[in-house]
């Protein structure tokens, strides 16, 4: 069965590659939607910056990434700047591993 959990462990496995952090921990991805038992996907992210030029390569990993994931047969990336990103978005985890940037 096809859970947001499920989805949101495989984008854990999507890193921004200039911060080498993953984009669940970045608090880069706002919402997973499942449509069709799971078949379906649409994933709503954000980015650090607004004119990041990875947003190419972020988004094609994330769709790599879900479909992988048996049953899957479709995936939306939805881009959205609201609210915009802030590093209070971040993990425990990532906060601490940043704790000398911000």
């Amino acid at each position: 069965m096809i859970t947001q959990d499920l989805v949101k462990e495989a984008l854990k496995t999507v890193y921004d590659p200039e911060l080498g952090v993953d984009i669940v921990n970045l608090g880069m991805v706002y919402d997973v939607a499942l449509k069709d038992e799971g078949k379906t996907v649409e994933v709503t992210i954000t980015l650090t910056t607004m004119g990041c030029p990875l947003y190419d390569e972020i988004h094609e990993e994330i769709q790599n990434k879900v479909k992988e994931i048996q049953g899957v047969q479709v995936v939306t990336v939805n881009l959205t700047f609201t609210p915009p990103w802030t590093p209070e978005f971040m993990s425990d985890e990532a906060k601490l591993l940043f704790k000398y940037m911000f």
